[in-house]
């Protein structure tokens, strides 16, 4: 009996950035055979109530026949249609002039576009010298179609004066106003990101709670509700529940290029990979997705928080994070990291 609705995102074309924040994790770019989309789409059907396919893992509207490649999504999609979210490409914006119109038509009134604070510092994160001027262009070209841009920055120890410049520059250049007139707002947010993925590489300069400037409060997502590692670790020493993620009804996939299967949870990395589409049966790939039996997940429902706390917590830290469960996600990554690891040389963990 088909109980499950399954959501699929596929790395199909690529992305044009390597952002040093991408919870994803970096990915050859290679576009996939044609009619991959159908195949993936015809292996899962059989399974689920409903099936809602995407072609894309990261940068949206990434091909040039992004017109009816979103037609071509809702076609193939079974009993169920993708949505548009506050996600574009930016790369498209400012290289295609009708990109923004299709944005229009497709209702889409807030696009969020991504700084890691001013140009050298941008282009760095996201990997691309021009990013960040192409990000301003952007920012024009979608209030100029009246669709608000919405101004996401990812804050660590070596960017706090660019993010300080850049909140300046935000101010000077009006956007609070200009998107009110159209009658739409203008967001300009701060916050840590999680820690896994490229995100995980920047551990060392994950910014210290009490290092963030006071101008930058206001616009830090939930600041108050934030906490230092220190912090998290007096809470969590005694927790003897484990931290592990499962499936309800609604079950995400991520299809790597390769046709590698995982989790939307967290990063693609090996140790998260359920099966591959290529080579392996769907009915017992689609077992391992209902049962979530995954070498990741086996360590994190016998692994107490605790014990993650202790093995790999800093209690003297006070770098920021969000959330509590992005600190535990990023604990169990270390020690799954670490037991697979010490599995592949010594044949135990």
């Amino acid at each position: 009996m088909k109980t499950n609705n399954l959501t699929v995102l596929a790395d199909l074309y690529g992305c044009p950035n390597r952002c040093k924040h991408c919870w994803l994790g970096h990915m050859p770019n290679r576009e996939m055979p044609n009619n991959s989309d159908k195949q993936i789409v015809e292996y899962f059907k059989s399974y689920f109530r409903s099936v809602t396919f995407y072609s894309w893992v990261r940068e949206p509207d990434y091909c040039e026949n992004y017109v009816e490649r979103w037609q071509r999504d809702i076609q193939i999609s079974v009993n169920a249609k993708p949505q548009r979210f506050e996600l574009a490409s930016f790369w498209r914006l400012v290289r295609d002039k009708n990109y923004v119109r299709f944005l229009k038509s497709v209702d889409v009134n807030t696009v969020q576009l991504t700084f890691f604070g001013t140009e050298k510092m941008t282009d760095c994160y996201v990997g691309r010298k021009g990013a960040y001027q192409e990000l301003l262009q952007a920012t024009e070209i979608l209030i100029e179609h009246q669709i608000a841009p919405r101004w996401q920055v990812f804050i660590n120890a070596e960017n706090t004066p660019n993010i300080m410049d850049l909140l300046a520059y935000s101010k000077e250049l009006k956007l609070s106003e200009r998107c009110k007139a159209f009658g739409r707002d203008f967001s300009f947010f701060v916050h840590s990101g999680s820690c896994d993925g490229e995100n995980r590489k920047l551990y060392p300069l994950r910014i210290n709670k009490e290092d963030i400037p006071v101008e930058l409060i206001p616009y830090y997502i939930n600041f108050s509700e934030a906490k230092t590692e220190a912090d998290l670790c007096r809470a969590l020493a005694n927790d003897g529940s484990c931290f592990t993620y499962h499936n309800e009804s609604e079950i995400t996939l991520n299809i790597a290029n390769s046709f590698d299967v995982y989790f939307n949870f967290t990063h693609m990395r090996p140790e998260w990979k359920i099966g591959n589409i290529l080579n392996d049966d769907s009915g017992e790939l689609v077992s391992k997705i209902i049962n979530a039996d995954i070498p990741a997940l086996k360590i994190a429902r016998n692994t107490p928080v605790s014990a993650l706390v202790k093995r790999f917590g800093n209690p003297l830290s006070h770098k920021i994070f969000d959330c509590v469960d992005d600190y535990k996600a990023y604990l169990l990554n270390e020690m799954i990291t670490y037991s697979l690891s010490c599995h592949r040389t010594h044949g135990k963990p």
